[in-house]
């Protein structure tokens, strides 16, 4: 099986532009014979749209660059990253998958970072689920950017039998120090291994290239095994396209070594959070104090 990685700079507010590259490239995917073509987060639009988000937003029923993208999906299943026009005047950040000619997931952003750099709080409300999905591909979880960095986002994912994860990013260049890779490119990397070791699952993380308003995006996306191995990845800080060639057997492999998942303790993960989160939420006074280990205070 093949997957194709679109690492591309979308043209800022333009999404008719957009578009036509997504068409384009979802061609040349298809005739590499990949079975999937991911693109990274709001690549139908940009990424610093501040005040041009209603402009460029869709309703993911009626849009028409969402049908045509729904359309071109017979053949080549699409992952694309959209701002979805929500009721009232709500707007998301959002990922789409299209497969066989139409939607067959949305996932709403709900890690939205407003600090720093980042300003996704001021112009986007907040998604409020983690929903898996069947593809032809195996469960599959998408996320968006700052979704990936809460290790509960694929954690959940994972317990609804997930074994594929789609992340789609804007990740900027940091942490350029003279080495061989961007520190936060490497730290990329590194979460991917983790996350696909950890839950046994593929994966798939597109990041994009290009310049915004002086900002500049490093690229580097990348395809981890389940073993945590990368299998596939992009060139950094420019645009890419990568088609990396996937052995299902892998999947099966990974988790009969590490059954991991299998063994997790649903019910117990549960009653700590449930406990966790009362204590979190009562006055100081009355929070239970931790509990006292046997053998504590002696020496």
């Amino acid at each position: 099986m093949k997957i194709a990685l679109a690492q591309i700079a979308p043209r800022l507010g333009d999404p008719d532009a957009n578009l036509a590259r997504h068409l384009q490239i979802a061609g040349r995917a298809r005739r590499s014979g990949a079975a999937l073509v991911v693109f990274p987060e709001l690549s139908l639009t940009g990424y610093l749209l501040q005040d041009l988000v209603p402009e460029v937003a869709e309703e993911v029923s009626r849009g028409a660059r969402l049908r045509k993208l729904a359309a071109a999906s017979r053949g080549i299943s699409i992952v694309a990253g959209f701002v979805e026009r929500g009721a009232g005047l709500l707007h998301y950040n959002a990922a789409g998958c299209f497969v066989d000619g139409s939607v067959a997931h949305v996932h709403r952003k709900v890690y939205l970072p407003t600090y720093g750099m980042f300003d996704e709080g001021r112009h986007f409300a907040a998604g409020e689920s983690f929903q898996t999905f069947p593809a032809p591909w195996g469960r599959t979880g998408l996320l968006v950017c700052e979704d990936f960095w809460h290790l509960s986002s694929p954690y959940l994912l994972s317990l609804q039998g997930m074994e594929a994860l789609i992340v789609i990013s804007a990740g900027p260049a940091k942490g350029v120090d003279g080495s061989k890779d961007l520190r936060s490119s490497a730290t990329w990397v590194e979460l991917g291994r983790v996350v696909a070791r950890h839950l046994s699952a593929w994966v798939f993380y597109v990041n994009r290239a290009g310049y915004e308003e002086g900002w500049a995006f490093q690229g580097g996306s990348f395809v981890c095994a389940p073993s945590g191995d990368v299998v596939a990845s992009a060139k950094t800080l420019a645009e890419d396209f990568v088609v990396a060639t996937l052995r299902p057997a892998d999947l099966r492999k990974a988790r009969l070594a590490a059954p991991l998942m299998r063994d997790e303790k649903i019910d117990l993960v549960r009653r700590e959070l449930e406990r966790v989160t009362a204590d979190r939420s009562a006055p100081a006074g009355a929070r239970q104090p931790l509990p006292r280990r046997s053998g504590a205070g002696r020496r």
